[in-house]
């Protein structure tokens, strides 16, 4: 899922000259030109990824001198939907950050878009610093499923959903931070009644569908996960736990814990209306934790969904290499660099969950805590990856499909019967 909700990023200096990239379809690229890394994300400048991607680029220019990054800044949105026909052209990067899952990283390995890292894997040892659950994302077979097959992608930092809550508004209202699933709903229900709408919502983009899916993951298990994300199983949209997911979240709705006005908010607007104190909830990835923790003027927390073994998340998104791309060598290297122990330190203490980081320099104290409970999620394999990955175009489908449970435009029932014909048209036939 979109894991990308960033702001777009406006933080590095854009150098001046243009590297123009032969065409992926037909070519392996052309040679290096040996002096500028063309690079490609869009990590806020707030956020724990930017910060050490910053400092990644000093260090990459420090050990390669004469070389320039040449860092343009994109928004998620621009590069979810223009990637495949940019790196099909010769505006590609060098190496750019792009979302992983068989939607996405795994349609563009399909359509031999992206460079097979699996050799510098091996040679780098970059294989020997990822867990199981998040090397996951980093493979693709030839189908373009994750899990299994050529490396296509590395993943610096893992990610993970959580509830962030505003201590001083519980505290305002006299109402008890939450710490089981009953706890959520009553406060939020406390809320309500004292005119606050509980939940910060986005449904004009991918907030609101982490919701339906968490609702539905706190009724599943692992196999139903595989199933629906790896295909190891048939995906039934009208079983127990889609049903429970669809039909509470419409029911939130009812009861005012989300807004019918959010149906049209964008991420950025439900991230502001948190850090602006207007609502005491907002329910997101560790994404988020940098910006918060930059911005928020309040005490604030976190807790792991109550109830729930599994939750949203896996290894953060992918540095990955357009096929085409001149300068090879050079965007291994910055990979590497950011895989250090320097980076990786610096990644955690920023509040990002680093996959390689010394643990004992980790000081931060809420960094701590953020790595702590993703160690908790992931040590009872409850990364569950995210809702939009399994086929390609479905996150859209999603939006479209929670929009209506917001504005009450569509039952859940007419819902999940479109979530099942758009999984079922993308799906791999068996």
């Amino acid at each position: 899922m979109l894991t990308a909700r960033r702001r777009v990023v406006a933080t590095a200096a854009v150098l001046t000259g243009s590297l123009l990239l032969v065409s992926c379809g037909g070519s392996d690229g052309g040679s290096s030109d040996g002096r500028t890394l063309r690079l490609w994300h869009y990590e806020g400048p707030d956020s724990a990824m930017g910060a050490a991607w910053n400092e990644a680029i000093k260090e990459f220019e420090a050990k390669h001198p004469g070389v320039k990054v040449k860092f343009e800044e994109k928004g998620f949105e621009q590069i979810q939907k223009t990637a495949p026909m940019v790196l099909n052209s010769s505006d590609a990067p060098d190496i750019m950050e792009y979302n992983k899952g068989n939607a996405t990283a795994g349609l563009l390995s399909r359509q031999g878009l992206l460079t097979d890292l699996t050799p510098e894997v091996t040679k780098r040892g970059w294989d020997k610093e990822l867990s199981a659950g998040v090397k996951t994302t980093s493979q693709y077979d030839t189908n373009g499923v994750m899990g299994s097959g050529k490396w296509y992608g590395i993943p610096n930092y893992a990610e993970y959903t959580m509830v962030f809550y505003n201590k001083a508004l519980f505290k305002k209202y006299g109402v008890a931070e939450p710490k089981t699933f009953d706890d959520l709903t009553g406060a939020m229900d406390e809320f309500v009644a004292k005119g606050v709408t509980p939940l910060a919502n986005a449904g004009a983009e991918y907030m609101a569908q982490q919701y339906l899916y968490q609702l539905a993951l706190s009724k599943a298990d692992r196999s139903w996960v595989d199933s629906y994300e790896l295909y190891r199983g048939r995906t039934d949209f009208h079983d127990a736990a889609w049903t429970s997911g669809a039909t509470t979240f419409a029911d939130w709705v009812k009861k005012g814990y989300i807004s019918k006005t959010s149906s049209g908010t964008k991420a950025e607007d439900a991230g502001v209306a948190f850090i602006q104190g207007k609502n005491p909830i907002l329910f997101s990835g560790s994404w988020w934790y940098g910006r918060f923790t930059a911005e928020n003027k309040f005490d604030w927390g976190t807790v792991l969904w109550p109830g729930s073994d599994l939750t949203l998340g896996s290894g953060g998104n992918l540095w990955v290499v357009p096929r085409g791309a001149r300068n090879k060598e050079l965007a291994y290297d910055f990979i590497d660099i950011t895989m250090s122990k320097k980076i990786q330190n610096l990644l955690g203490n920023k509040g990002g969950v680093p996959v390689a980081a010394d643990p004992s320099a980790i000081t931060d104290p809420r960094a701590k805590t953020l790595i702590a409970d993703f160690n908790t999620v992931s040590g009872r394999d409850g990364l569950a990856f995210y809702p939009d990955w399994p086929v390609p175009g479905f996150y859209d489908v999603l939006v479209s499909e929670t929009q209506k449970l917001i504005t009450g435009s569509a039952t859940p029932d007419a819902c999940l019967d479109a979530l099942q014909k758009a999984y079922d048209k993308g799906a791999p036939k068996k």
